[in-house]
């Protein structure tokens, strides 16, 4: 598809995309934090989400850093939840003070094991025991808007793709309405799975999520972590850059545009952009996609 016939498309029906942040740790890691959120508000997405620790003072920072979000810009924010070393009740009260604080979108997943990934995940005594009974714990909360988590190629843990599609199911059916994947390099991995999932009758928005390679070393970590796969052509677009970070970041948004466009063209008009918040590559593969920063939005 042209640039063109790409830019009268998204006149025609707007683009929508999400962003991801997580909650910053240090002072300076706040401020990096605001300057991304700043940069990127402009653009009017569809929501922004805020990652969550099971620990104290992560769930801390993740409440704080939504209430700022909510007195201090116009975006709306969705909070992340997951089942980790929590009781029920104890969750519950979270959800019940996202509620007080204004949240009304709260991404849920099971979460990974306390001791990391790759390590037997147990559930905790009285807590919700996977995904989907968190969703059903929330759903009975109140009338929240409800993401999980989807794998393009399948959940680590998973026995299988029918395994893992079975459980994508069942948070649908305990009320999930919209499903965000882990990130993934080769589109082709989205659309078969997206075969498989609307094979299975689930219906709600699958949404892709995309990793902008800032560090291309940090990105085969998550990878490997996570289950995704890391394309040969893709540790050579970086290969020899380690000492480069001005040739590095040229190439990586270059590389994130490419995937984008592919998407695009092949009729995706939703993306969900993991930040680690640093906005500029975000920003300009957002510009490149024909995204402008609206006036109310860079004043609020």
């Amino acid at each position: 598809m042209s640039s063109e016939r790409r830019a009268s498309r998204s006149r025609a029906n707007p683009l929508r995309v999400s962003f991801e942040f997580f909650p910053p740790k240090t002072p300076e890691m706040e401020a990096t934090l605001w300057r991304s959120i700043e940069r990127l508000a402009p653009l009017s997405p569809d929501f922004v989400s805020v990652t969550y620790g099971a620990g104290g003072s992560t769930r801390e920072r993740t409440h704080a850093t939504l209430a700022r979000i909510l007195a201090e810009t116009t975006l709306r924010p969705a909070a992340h939840l997951t089942c980790v070393a929590a009781t029920r009740e104890e969750v519950d009260a979270v959800v019940r003070g996202y509620r007080e604080i204004g949240v009304r979108h709260i991404v849920a997943l099971r979460g990974d094991p306390v001791a990391g990934p790759g390590t037997p995940y147990e559930a905790h005594p009285g807590g919700y025991a996977q995904a989907c009974d968190l969703v059903a714990g929330i759903r009975e909360i109140g009338d929240f808007e409800i993401s999980v988590s989807a794998y393009p190629e399948k959940h680590p843990e998973a026995a299988s793709f029918e395994a893992d599609i079975d459980a994508l199911a069942k948070k649908v059916d305990a009320g999930a309405t919209r499903a965000i994947t882990q990130f993934f390099f080769d589109n082709d991995l989205y659309f078969a799975y997206l075969d498989r999932v609307r094979a299975r009758g689930i219906d709600i928005p699958i949404v892709p999520g995309i990793l902008p390679v800032q560090n291309f070393k940090t990105a085969a970590g998550f990878a490997a972590r996570t289950g995704a796969s890391v394309p040969a052509w893709l540790a050579e677009r970086f290969e020899g850059l380690d000492d480069d970070p001005e040739t590095r970041r040229l190439v990586a948004a270059a590389v994130a545009a490419e995937q984008v466009f592919d998407l695009l063209d092949k009729g995706v008009e939703e993306f969900h952009f993991y930040t680690m918040n640093r906005a500029d590559l975000v920003y300009a593969i957002c510009h490149l996609l024909g995204m402008r920063p609206t006036l109310d939005r860079a004043a609020a």
